[in-house]
């Protein structure tokens, strides 16, 4: 089972790819997306635009993010909304289902610890994918989290 994790934001979104094979996940891609400080809808197509690239480049079979938990700037939470709304319509143009996981979720997963700092993510992220160092920038570690959280929490048999 290959999982598209995605760390959503506007600016910047982390992605990571994760193939599950039994009880062994093995990391295949992951990077950032960032966007220019251009208009809204403009940036909102591009991440819809690199979503499908993504997606057509590893053919996922799930795609999880992590659920938006924005209780201070409200601004923030929309365009980050909003920026989610573009990457669930890519998800949906090419049928692939998808999840959504809570921070405190993906920290237990991962951690252990549902209140796991983000260097522990960092740590724990290498060391289950088997990579010689954390994944910079947090985005990226968290959106590798968030596809081992789907690999680990999901019911498809595997």
């Amino acid at each position: 089972m290959i999982i598209l994790g995605i760390d959503p934001g506007l600016e910047r979104i982390g992605y990571g790819v994760i193939e599950r094979k039994g009880s062994k996940l093995l990391p295949l891609d992951f990077g950032l997306v960032t966007t220019p400080r251009i208009a809204l809808p403009d940036r909102i197509r591009l991440i819809h635009d690199k979503t499908l690239e993504i997606i057509d480049a590893r053919q996922p079979d799930a795609i999880a993010t992590e659920r938006l938990l924005f209780t201070v700037n409200k601004t923030t939470a929309m365009d980050v909304a909003k920026a989610l709304g573009a990457i669930l319509l890519a998800s949906s143009f090419r049928g692939i289902p998808w999840s959504e996981y809570s921070p405190p979720e993906v920290k237990q997963s991962v951690v252990g610890n549902g209140s796991a700092d983000k260097k522990q993510i960092q740590f724990m992220v290498s060391r289950l994918l088997g990579l010689s160092e954390p994944p910079k920038p947090d985005d990226v570690a968290d959106a590798l989290a968030i596809a081992i959280t789907h690999a680990f929490r999901s019911r498809i048999s595997f």
